[in-house]
């Protein structure tokens, strides 16, 4: 395919701006393939739990991990029964035979108290809560919601388990960069970490640390490993939580902040990063690297710039030229959004994602 590139790419390729790679970004890149190098057959995991009407926004997540990844990717859908069949039908399809692989799994919760996990939040967002317990022989993992997308490589992220100190043993973002509008600091009723809170939309663990793990808690001086701790904390704060699973990760992590690695906010760059004003710094300068859609701003109009993005990678077909079926058409219909907050900033949503293609074409180029 790359040989088919037209030459217009190719000197796009070697024009782009020069902020869309800064010394940070440099470094960055340096060390996610020294750690790739030290971690050749590494496959990645990924999870994820839909419900609902959550089939479409799944697979387009899922088809975002795929695009620009390097390693293997296994992913673990934690879905409900009458969605299996429609994942297998649309997986199995995936052009990527020893990329991809994937399993379903039925969603299930601990059985003496199943009503009450399943009525947390929404339905089924607790699942996560439990996929320490679940996949028991998993080392480390990706959790993401289903309204995420991926504008650069799973690699880069799944890296930062690389970074990890001794005693950390997951990596989530701040729920705000700006505190005078942040929830956790106006209106939280229970403990929560750091100055606003973290967002649990996008979770990387090291599950083997997490179950191995005694952790400080308000409810008993004695120490409590992940599955003992959960259902207690439920009892105590149930009254006290509006983000059900979110706010229960607040509390753990509000009590053992040492064992919390903090992404920055472009690895979570959700619509509070820019319908107030642009408040991710990291973006501004970098891009968005992972897109987190929440409140359905997919589906709707209240934020244009967001369901461009998913629009335009639901609707690429693999295989196609990026450029010129992807990354274009999008600009278009980001440039039709400067009425709006974030449209104002709509570079930023691209900004990443040429990289990001510049880089894929890149590799098969050179036979990677």
């Amino acid at each position: 395919r790359c040989k088919n590139l037209s030459v217009s790419f190719w000197n796009s390729y070697w024009m782009l701006p020069s902020d869309v790679c800064g010394m940070n970004c440099f470094w960055e890149a340096a060390f996610r393939y020294d750690y790739m190098k030290t971690h050749p057959s590494e496959k990645m995991h990924l999870a994820v739990v839909a419900c609902g009407e959550r089939l479409e926004e799944t697979v387009t997540m899922l088809r975002s991990a795929v695009i620009f990844s390097i390693k293997p990717l296994q992913f673990y859908i934690f879905a409900e029964d009458q969605l299996h069949e429609s994942f297998k039908d649309i997986l199995d399809d995936f052009p990527y035979e020893g990329k991809v692989n994937y399993t379903l799994y039925p969603i299930t919760f601990p059985t003496e108290n199943a009503a009450e996990w399943k009525k947390l939040f929404k339905p089924c967002a607790s699942q996560r809560l439990f996929l320490p317990l679940i996949l028991k022989n998993v080392d480390s993992l990706l959790y993401v919601d289903t309204d995420i997308l991926f504008l650069r490589p799973v690699d880069d992220i799944w890296s930062f388990l690389g970074k990890f100190n001794a005693t950390q043993i997951a990596a989530m973002a701040p729920e705000h960069e700006e505190p005078r509008i942040g929830w956790y600091n106006r209106f939280a009723r229970h403990p929560y970490y750091g100055v606003t809170g973290i967002n649990s939309g996008v979770m990387l663990m090291n599950m083997t640390r997490i179950r191995r793990k005694y952790f400080k808690n308000d409810m008993t001086p004695v120490r409590l490993q992940w599955r003992e701790i959960l259902m207690p904390l439920l009892k105590k704060y149930k009254l006290n939580i509006t983000w059900g699973d979110q706010d229960l990760l607040n509390i753990m992590f509000f009590h053992n902040p040492e064992s919390l690695y903090v992404f920055p906010c472009q690895w979570n760059y959700r619509p509070d990063h820019c319908i107030y004003g642009s408040n991710c710094k990291e973006a501004e300068e970098e891009g968005i690297f992972v897109l987190h859609g929440n409140r359905g701003v997919y589906h709707d109009d209240k934020q244009p710039t967001f369901r461009a993005v998913y629009e335009a990678i639901k609707n690429y077909s693999f295989g196609d030229d990026l450029v010129h079926s992807l990354l274009q058409p999008l600009e278009l219909e980001l440039q039709k959004t400067m009425h709006t907050y974030c449209g104002k900033v709509y570079k930023v949503f691209i900004k990443q994602l040429t990289k990001s293609i510049r880089d894929l074409y890149a590799r098969r180029s050179n036979g990677r």
